[in-house]
């Protein structure tokens, strides 16, 4: 027992092996590599965890159990959204990114392409086609990383630093793109008025120092704005860029903000074929117009088609290669590694799926149920909506006038088999309606919903 633990599944535990690594690098003990933590940030003691699961098969079943205390929620039965959505996933999406050649190729590599590249073309073909914009990259980790970049983009092509913020923008996304501009762009948040933004009060707070006017449409709690047009107008009277955040699943039915002036869009495709999964897999994406001044402040990589020395051949390969990470390392405008490739593709198949039209079916379909449901809910006792915007897929019931509060709502709902939503307030339940829910499904809700709301009434008296 006083011998070192050699882990059966991490390498280099064994004690010679670590001593050869330590040799090689001339560090005394590990230690070392930590010096410049201060101490107090230090833990001091080994963790506390349990004795090593030394059998595969014993492994198997700790894990087997930790994956049947997830407790499943019926398609028709959840309205939770917030940013990671429930939308409906056609088999053969599933069947085309499980194929070895885009499953396990690792960033698509001419070495080991097999069609990655091409795929990766056409997905962002589909998807500038589907926003109206010349450049789309290859995706990004995720939307939050998409909105980030979108706003230090917007700072080194102005070479300005404040940025306004003038929709309802998802918390934890906020808090990313925080983290990742502070060093140089003042992000300011302009408050909304009733859902969307306070047009009047962005245009008292432009200057010449502004950089950019930055937009969710549909923002956090679904509302969508009205006035994108009248927001470029403003920001490109002084010479400031207009950054859109959209959900491109809602733009069969909705004008793409590239239409009203948008110069940067961006968003996540986790709604275009890829499952929610337990916290969704999410990929971001950001577009340009074909404008170089854009296009080359992009740190993403970019695939393009070009003809080859054999007449009527094509290939598929990097654009602008020179301007990334990869080319440039630490002189790069931003670090790109490992990407959401395959995401992209899945992406690709869903659109290539659905073209226009499932587009358009899509976009009405939720457009419409979303109206449905907030009406149904809105005219229980005690519930009312939190604004008057128009929405798209989710909306916020308040609850100040009836006797339970949010997390009573849901508590009470699941025990009847529903997740009604996400709370975003003591009084506050963020609802989510996709093509998933039907009017049945709706209706369901409205009745649970207002047995909760009865039965509190009644043990209250």
């Amino acid at each position: 027992m006083n011998q070192p633990f050699v882990h059966p599944y991490l390498p280099n535990t064994a004690p010679e092996s670590r001593q050869a690594m330590l040799d090689a690098v001339g560090a005394a003990n590990v230690d070392e590599f930590y010096a410049d933590v201060p101490a107090d940030l230090r833990l001091g003691r080994d963790l506390d965890l349990p004795a090593p699961l030394v059998a595969e098969q014993d492994l198997t079943r700790h894990v087997g159990r930790l994956l049947n205390r997830n407790r499943p929620v019926e398609a028709g039965r959840s309205f939770l959204g917030a940013g990671t959505y429930n939308h409906a996933v056609p088999a053969v999406v599933d069947e085309v990114i499980n194929r070895s050649e885009f499953l396990t190729a690792y960033a698509g590599e001419p070495y080991e392409d097999h069609g990655r590249f091409q795929a990766l073309f056409q997905y962002q073909s589909l998807m500038g086609e589907l926003l109206n914009q010349d450049v789309v990259n290859v995706p990004t980790y995720d939307g939050f990383q998409a909105a980030a970049t979108s706003v230090a983009m917007a700072g080194r092509i102005t070479g300005r630093r404040r940025v306004l913020l003038v929709s309802d923008a998802h918390p934890d996304k906020l808090s990313k793109v925080l983290d990742f501009v502070a060093p140089t762009i003042d992000l300011e948040l302009v408050p909304t008025l009733d859902g969307t933004a306070d047009l009047a009060a962005v245009v008292a707070r432009l200057d010449e120092d502004t950089a950019a006017i930055w937009v969710e449409t549909p923002s956090f709690t679904g509302a969508l704005e009205t006035a994108v047009a009248e927001l470029a107008d403003a920001a490109h009277s002084v010479g400031a860029i207009l950054i859109v955040g959209t959900d491109p699943i809602g733009l069969g039915v909705l004008t793409p903000p590239a239409d009203l002036g948008a110069d940067i869009v961006h968003g996540d495709i986790q709604s275009l074929g890829l499952h929610p999964w337990f916290g969704g897999a999410h990929a971001g994406f950001i577009a340009v117009h074909d404008d170089t001044r854009f296009v080359m402040e992009l740190p993403s990589r970019l695939f393009g088609l070009a003809s080859t020395d054999v007449p009527g051949e094509y290939g598929f390969g990097d654009v602008a290669y020179d301007r990334t990470s990869f080319a440039l390392r630490e002189e790069g405008k931003e670090w790109v590694g490992t990407a959401a490739a395959l995401w992209g593709i899945a992406a690709g198949v869903y659109l290539s799926l659905m073209g226009p039209q499932g587009m358009v079916d899509v976009g009405e379909t939720i457009l419409s149920r979303t109206a449905y449901a907030a009406r149904v809910l809105s005219a229980l006792p005690g519930v009312r909506l939190a604004d008057s915007a128009v929405h798209f897929r989710e909306f916020v019931l308040d609850l100040t006038d009836a006797r339970l509060s949010a997390p009573q709502l849901v508590a009470a709902l699941r025990a009847a088999g529903f997740e009604p939503g996400v709370v975003v307030g003591e009084q506050q339940l963020l609802v989510c309606v996709t093509e998933e829910n039907t009017q049945s499904d709706i209706d369901s809700l409205a009745d649970a919903v207002g047995a909760a709301i009865a039965d509190t009434e009644e043990n209250a008296a």
